[in-house]
């Protein structure tokens, strides 16, 4: 019975020792040589993988302790991939908590009003954060990758600021972006004033992604809009310079001359009626709304005064003159 009972003690001890030993451990701070640290865990990591990476890159001194720290406290199966920053001294425990639960550190990537998809896809493919798993595919896959059903890309990428976790694919990025601008254009379509000139929300984000491209100020977005309203209910040509350059493509240098205005593309509302084919560009929510709640006027066209703002005319005589007046 006494030899019982010193083994019970025995084992008590060993187990307050152990639990001591093992609160040291996972409580105690690591050590880093500078703050903050950085360490990334590949998709897929096991516990013991994971651990390993983090010894391999110094945050860790033992990998095999913290597999047992992590499985005495059932997070085993818990870990989270992502690159993870350390900004302050944290103890294995911290380390733990902070894997299990995925706090990683955020990257994000602006996506501008105005830009054409070439060159979202540029900004992209910059973004070292990002795995580009967009490269080699063509505009169309791309589109059937994050499950658009429209046949070009064009315009259908809501400018935000958009938040992901560093090696997240640039694919999530566009089916978050995709389907942003989806909700976007579906809200505001449901509250679009009556009798406009269009019949589905993609022709609205056409319309937009012109109003987006003429507009100098944001005070004048309506009235552009309103202006362009105003001519397809009179069935008169576009006329907007935009278009055209977005048809010329590649080749524009910058200078639109007479005989570009001339030229017949898809996309010259010099040449052709209605609107362009697709959007041609990114718009903002405040151009959808334009193209959705134009100005209430008899406007038919405006011109740069030279300070970012539109000089607006309800006729030919009048735009004329302010043709003569801010431009000549």
């Amino acid at each position: 019975m006494k030899a019982i009972k010193e083994l019970v003690l025995w084992l008590l001890f060993i187990a307050v020792v152990v639990a001591g030993l093992a609160g040291f451990y996972a409580l105690r701070p690591l050590s880093f040589s500078k703050l903050p640290y950085e360490f990334s865990l590949k998709q897929g990591s096991s516990l013991k993988s994971a651990a390993r990476q983090m010894q391999q890159a110094g945050v860790l001194p033992s990998d095999w302790l913290f597999v047992l720290l992590a499985r005495g406290l059932g997070k085993a199966s818990q870990i989270k991939p992502g690159n993870y920053q350390i900004e302050t001294a944290v103890s294995p425990w911290q380390l733990l908590d902070m894997i299990s639960k995925g706090r990683v550190e955020q990257s994000s990537i602006s996506i501008i009003e105005g830009w054409t998809f070439t060159q979202l896809r540029a900004a992209l493919n910059a973004e070292l954060a990002l795995r580009h798993d967009t490269s080699g595919l063509s505009d169309d896959e791309i589109l059937k990758s994050i499950g658009a059903m429209e046949r070009k890309a064009e315009g259908l990428f809501f400018p935000d600021t958009y938040n992901f976790s560093s090696g997240s694919s640039d694919l999530t990025v566009l089916k978050r972006a995709y389907q942003l601008m989806q909700r976007n254009l579906e809200e505001s379509w449901k509250g679009r004033a009556a009798n406009l000139p269009f019949e589905t929300p993609y022709q609205a984000l056409i319309l937009a992604s012109i109003v987006e491209k003429e507009t100098g100020k944001a005070s004048d977005r309506t009235m552009i809009a309103s202006v362009f309203v105003n001519r397809l209910r009179k069935r008169m040509l576009l006329q907007t310079d935009p278009t055209v350059i977005y048809g010329i493509g590649e080749k524009f240098d910058g200078n639109l001359r007479r005989r570009d205005l001339q030229t017949d593309t898809p996309y010259n509302t010099y040449t052709r009626a209605g609107l362009t084919p697709t959007p041609i560009a990114l718009p903002g929510l405040a151009a959808i709304q334009a193209a959705l709640h134009p100005a209430q006027s008899n406007a038919l066209y405006f011109v740069a005064r030279g300070d970012g703002s539109s000089y607006f005319s309800s006729t030919l005589t009048e735009h004329n003159n302010a043709v003569n007046r801010y431009q000549k």
